[in-house]
């Protein structure tokens, strides 16, 4: 009798145990996140907060350059990165075989255009010099901006879909603008030179320049160069994945985005 007992109560301290373990392992399900040391690291920071709220504990893993995060995710040593648009993504992808797809945006640093000349697009007269960056993807997007801001038409086709465009492939420039292809690095100094620079916000905020006081015209916060998180396609429809990019779209991250970059950085969600 003794003994019969004493078995059912090591079942029961076993089941206990046994449910307990299991509901801490799902609680604490840990997901190998991979980003670019520096404001991004940052905002990982805040939505790991968020996440571990929701039974996710996420582990950062950075990185100094944009070609392991993927590969990384790719080999399985992540779960998920984020530091890319979908045009890099899709260059890689296109280059290497990835088997990566996008979860959800993140956020846009805003290409903008800026002028000491004139306080708005509609004020460029015809004729006037327009610097734009020199290095593909950076003039795609520049011309991608002119484009939407009525300035200039593209040929069908070009901007879009990994077909970088250039200055040749600019089918309609009514005002006759003069876009002048520089460096990246050197479209501040060029402002007093020309009537309107399109800047990277980095090289805007290392000149003095403010996105939000500054820029006379900006990217759009759903533009293709908006940043994401990234998994691997055999992932993506795993309820851990739906948790992640909710952790990411919270108030908090959006708050703090706000804050603590003002308009550097913008929330594309």
């Amino acid at each position: 009798m003794q003994r019969r007992t004493l078995l059912k109560l090591l079942s029961s301290v076993a089941a206990t145990a046994a449910f307990a373990i299991g509901s801490v392992a799902q609680a604490d399900q840990i997901v190998k996140v991979g980003t670019i040391a520096g404001p991004d690291e940052q905002t990982w920071a805040v939505v790991k907060k968020v996440a571990k709220r929701e039974g996710l504990d996420i582990k950062i893993v950075t990185f100094n350059d944009y070609v392991q995060p993927n590969a990384a995710l790719d080999a399985g040593d992540l779960d998920a990165n984020s530091f890319q648009h979908q045009p890099y993504l899709d260059s890689q992808i296109k280059q290497r075989g990835y088997k990566i797809v996008t979860a959800g945006l993140t956020y846009i640093s805003p290409i903008g255009i800026y002028s000491k000349k004139v306080k708005s697009v509609k004020a460029l007269q015809a004729g006037a010099k327009i610097a734009i960056p020199n290095d593909p993807s950076n003039e795609n997007r520049a011309l991608l901006l002119l484009q939407a801001q009525g300035l200039v038409k593209l040929k069908a086709g070009a901007g879009s879909n990994g077909n970088n465009a250039t200055t040749l492939d600019v089918a309609e420039n009514p005002n006759k603008f003069k876009l002048l292809e520089l460096d990246a690095a050197q479209l501040p100094r060029s402002l007093g030179d020309v009537d309107a620079a399109v800047i990277n916000t980095n090289y805007a905020l290392s000149a003095g320049l403010s996105p939000t006081d500054d820029a006379i015209a900006r990217e759009d916060v759903h533009s293709p160069y908006a940043n994401l998180i990234a998994v691997r396609t055999q992932d993506k429809d795993k309820p851990w994945v739906k948790k992640l990019v909710a952790a990411y779209h919270s108030q908090e991250v959006r708050d703090f985005i706000h804050t603590q970059f003002k308009g550097a950085m913008v929330p594309s969600f």
